[in-house]
């Protein structure tokens, strides 16, 4: 059976599900279709872990997310970061699980499981690129953004350089500023700061 296909004219009157951003998130992604996936990489202890979590707050915004710390789990390390960016004021929009592979794709397969799912990491999830795609596929209306270790200065990894190539937003972390690169045509300066007077000693004088 042959697939459909779309006349110029079919795709330009389209409309598309997207999340209405505002501030700083519109000038730098723009609006994202809630579809497809997000990375967000870099070295240990530059801001990965902060900027994910700002993020995760943000989104909720927006719908459910599920924030899947394969990583550190349930654990001292991400209570403080919970407390950094007061987590607890998203009300009951966010939950934090552990998931393997399967348990995820079980809970994203039930009644209202969440909209946005946050891994972390990529890495530790030892993900395939065909489970990449299957996600991709039967959860075409949820957002996945994945937390990437690096290697120099690409993901760590052949799968993660793949979903890399394939993300609709990148977000590269260092000196605690998150370098953004967005497809849904934003119009800001490059990044967002996770701490603004941090970043600007560390970037003054060098180029990212």
């Amino acid at each position: 059976m042959i697939e459909r296909a779309w006349s110029p004219t079919d795709i330009e009157r389209a409309k598309f599900k997207e999340l209405e951003f505002e501030g700083e998130w519109l000038r730098e992604i723009g609006k994202p279709q809630i579809t497809g996936s997000w990375i967000i990489m870099g070295p240990p202890k530059n801001g990965k872990t902060s900027f994910a979590m700002m993020v995760a707050k943000y989104l909720t915004n927006f719908g459910r997310v599920c924030y899947n710390s394969i990583e550190e789990g349930f654990s001292k390390t991400m209570q403080l970061a919970f407390k950094r960016v007061d987590m607890s004021e998203t009300k009951g929009k966010l939950i934090l699980a552990q998931d393997n592979f399967n348990q995820m794709y079980t809970r994203l397969s039930r009644h209202k499981s969440p909209d946005i799912v946050i891994i972390d990491s990529l890495q530790f999830m030892e993900l395939e690129f065909s489970e990449y795609k299957k996600l991709k596929v039967d959860f075409a209306n949820k957002i996945f953004i994945f937390i990437s270790h690096v290697d120099g200065r690409k993901p760590e990894g052949k799968t993660a350089q793949r979903i890399w190539r394939d993300a609709n937003v990148i977000a590269r972390v260092e000196g605690r500023r998150a370098f953004i690169e967005s497809r849904f045509e934003p119009d800001g300066v490059g990044y967002i700061d996770i701490e603004a007077e941090f970043a600007n000693n560390y970037w003054q004088g060098q180029s990212k």
